[in-house]
């Protein structure tokens, strides 16, 4: 009893000194919260035609169908979300896709393929799994060398506070977070002392309650979850999508510079809004999955926002309709294939001589320039407003600035985009079918999300939402000269066409100097005395897709840097020739 008294006495100084704590020292320290919006309509989407009159049910909701010579349609009311598939010939399934509207993080719509199988005569039912509408917010606040307070925000899924240091001040309960470098920019809150909350509203976002994090609770903030000191192996399992799988050994892969990567990847302190996020590494060699490493909350199952790593699968596109008789060459200008604009803005002799080419090689001359606030084709800019919804329009409508073909490549997604038109308009095909038909399916690409413009058409210039394991095929697929395990999806002189360089990036703060194909970046990567080629597919945040032909050796990289080359693009330029390349005897 005496010692227990002893050690109740002795905790007394310790309980006095954290209630005397003032309220801005209580605010130091990691605060996360972690959000699912919805969509509230998932789960098993039913169509019963029996009794003569066809209706659905899913999630609590009824509406009715329209079924006439094979399609099958269906609108939710108040445009919660819509169906348009496509009986088979037997009668035994309907395949087609669901249609998302904008969410709370997602300001596009998604549309995800969706097989309904009969269960019984007259009705069909399959698992509705739409995009998750989620976000995760995590606040560090810490003392700056004066002593105040600063702080950061970080945000996994798509960096929200991105290269922002913000100067905390705290007046009672009302809580400021004023933003070193942008007079006037602010988030406002209150914290709470009593309940050890804190409340801060984010634009765009909405209102958010901060609970005080750990080590251990903060899935998102920290590349591992429990902290792993040592990094083990474990070869990637064998799944249903069409891998076959590898030890590092078996893959003719030295795993000693690969586990040095991972554990550098693991021992990353989580300290700036700097810090490299790498979400996932995958690596292939010979066709085989030796590699499978996630980070940062991310798994396998859990798909990834491609950004533009996405557009590559635009020249993708433009291949596979080639080899399947599509109407049109490399040389065809591209104007026909949009008969229903007469009136284009800003009418000028070389918007005629675009061809389908140029828009693959980002040389089409368009006042188009995603690097270029004041440029009239951004694609900031051009998603931003509501004036045109057409966005096929609103790019055919910018001035020109250049003349088509030079060679002289500016980055410009809107225009890329626009190869959406020329193969529908060649295929008579929606671009969701043409892609699941002709890509997906032959690659065994079993769950994806396909982002949807205003309009509702899909969108080319990037975006797609893909698991990491399904993004390595793309790699893959140009390694094996087109084939998906010795079946044709893509010609072999298109893999060649589209990774030789036809037109070429200046360096510029964005991107250094390299040569560019049919939507691949292309780069000389020098590993000691040897000099590799190497063809990636590239997005905003470090979402990468690389391959060296020469090792037979396929990369995929994601991670949540948005906004902050000078830290993604260290993942190619250090990482790729300083440990992945070495690992394959580079």
């Amino acid at each position: 009893m005496r010692l227990l008294s002893l050690c109740l006495l002795a905790l007394i100084p310790t309980v006095l000194h954290a209630d005397a704590a003032s309220p801005e020292d209580k605010l130091v320290g990691l605060w996360g919260v972690e959000q699912v919006f919805g969509p509230q309509l998932q789960g098993t989407l039913s169509i019963d035609s029996r009794g003569g009159e066809w209706v659905a049910e899913v999630a609590g909701y009824q509406a009715p169908v329209w079924h006439a010579k094979g399609e099958v349609d269906l609108i939710l009311p108040g445009g919660a979300g819509s169906f348009h598939g496509q009986e088979s010939a037997d009668g035994r399934r309907v395949a087609g896709f669901w249609r998302q509207p904008p969410g709370v993080t997602h300001d596009q719509a998604y549309a995800t393929p969706v097989t309904l199988l009969r269960s019984q005569p007259g009705v069909w039912q399959g698992e509705l799994r739409p995009l998750e509408d989620r976000v995760s917010l995590y606040l560090m606040i810490s003392r700056a060398e004066d002593g105040s307070l600063k702080a950061f925000v970080r945000n996994p899924e798509f960096n929200f506070g991105m290269g922002r240091l913000y100067k905390v001040s705290l007046d009672g309960s009302r809580l400021t977070l004023d933003d070193v470098l942008r007079k006037g920019d602010e988030l406002s809150g209150e914290y709470d002392v009593g309940q050890d909350r804190v409340e801060l509203t984010l634009q765009g976002f909405g209102h958010f309650e901060f609970t005080r994090r750990d080590r251990d609770h903060a899935l998102g903030f920290y590349p591992a979850t429990p902290a792993l000191e040592h990094y083990l192996y474990r070869q990637p399992l064998t799944e249903d999508d069409g891998w076959q799988t590898a030890s590092p050994r078996q893959a003719d892969l030295d795993l000693k510079p690969l586990a040095a990567l991972v554990q550098q990847i693991l021992d990353t302190q989580t300290d700036s809004f700097k810090t490299p996020y790498i979400q996932s590494l995958l690596i292939s060699r010979h066709g085989k999955l030796a590699l499978e490493e996630y980070f940062y909350g991310f798994d396998r199952e859990r798909v990834h926002d491609t950004r533009s790593a996405g557009k590559t699968l635009a020249g993708t596109l433009v291949g596979i309709a080639l080899d399947h008789g599509a109407k049109f060459r490399l040389d065809s200008p591209v104007l026909p294939f949009y008969p229903q604009y007469h009136d284009l803005a800003n009418p000028d002799p070389r918007k005629q001589k675009i061809t389908v080419e140029d828009l693959l090689t980002m040389d089409s001359g368009l006042a188009c320039d995603d690097n270029d606030d004041s440029s009239p084709g951004n694609e900031d800019t051009m998603q931003s407003q509501d004036r045109q919804q057409d966005w096929y329009r609103y790019i055919l409508d910018v001035p020109m600035q250049d003349e088509p073909g030079d060679r002289k490549a500016v980055y410009c997604t809107a225009a890329i985009n626009l190869l959406g038109g020329v193969i529908q308009g060649s295929t008579g095909m929606p671009l969701t079918e043409f892609f699941d038909r002709y890509y997906a399916q032959p690659l065994q690409i079993r769950d994806y999300h396909m982002n949807l413009m205003p309009k509702g058409e899909a969108y080319l210039g990037g975006g797609i939402q893909l698991r990491p394991r399904d993004m390595l095929k793309l790699g893959q697929l140009y390694l094996d000269g087109g084939k998906w395990h010795g079946k044709r999806v893509l010609s072999s002189q298109w893999t060649t066409a589209a990774t030789t360089q036809h037109s070429f990036f200046p360096a510029s703060d964005y991107a250094p100097g390299h040569g560019y194909g049919y939507t691949w970046h292309l780069f000389d990567v020098k590993v000691g005395t040897r000099t590799y080629r190497e063809y990636m597919a590239q997005g905003n945040g470090g979402q990468l897709v690389m391959a060296v032909p020469a090792l037979d050796l396929a990369v995929v990289i994601t991670a949540g840097n948005y906004g902050n080359f000078p830290t993604w693009r260290r993942f190619f330029e250090d990482y790729m020739p300083q440990y992945i390349i070495p690992a394959a005897g580079g």
